[in-house]
């Protein structure tokens, strides 16, 4: 981790196994899923973009010159929500990756990615940096909250329904 307050994904999988588990499940369940970037202004773009966990690494691949690859290059920071799927079943749960995303401008790296993923040539190829993972889930008749930060233990805080405040497990 740098200076940065981010990491790789493998840094992760290896601190949290379990949770890095869920989350890797969770995306895998769908292609397509919702990308937030930042504006040259600063408002948000969502975008759909498909994900891939490759190699030790989480991965984004954009078409050239799209709006969201030239966002990261003029701000790194973004935040990936795997997609939800149908209805209003959470489907286990949302989870969402927040951090930087390095962009691979190497060529024979981004030729061996493109070969090893079929990927068409020419794209934008990043490498994501988690900075925060979220997962969002329902248990029972309380929703859920694990976030994992680079050096920190997962903190898990649950809700009810009602007026009383959150409460931390193991707290």
């Amino acid at each position: 981790m740098g200076d940065t307050g981010t990491t790789t994904w493998a840094a992760f999988e290896a601190a949290e196994p379990a949770l890095a588990a869920t989350v890797r499940e969770r995306f895998g369940r769908y292609t397509h899923h919702a990308l937030a970037t930042l504006r040259k202004d600063g408002s948000p773009r969502l975008s759909g973009i498909e994900a891939d966990f490759r190699g030790g690494e989480l991965w984004l691949g954009m078409m050239p010159n799209s709006r969201k690859a030239l966002d990261l290059r003029r701000d790194p920071r973004f935040s990936l929500l795997a997609n939800p799927g149908a209805g209003t079943d959470m489907g286990g749960g949302d989870v969402r990756i927040s951090g930087r995303a390095v962009e691979v401008t190497d060529p024979e790296a981004v030729a061996r990615y493109a070969a090893e993923a079929g990927a068409p040539l020419p794209f934008h190829l990043f490498r994501a940096e988690p900075a925060e993972v979220v997962r969002t889930w329902v248990d029972g008749e309380e929703i859920c909250f694990t976030t994992w930060r680079p050096g920190r233990a997962p903190r898990t805080l649950r809700r009810g329904n009602d007026d009383a405040p959150p409460r931390e497990d193991g707290a």
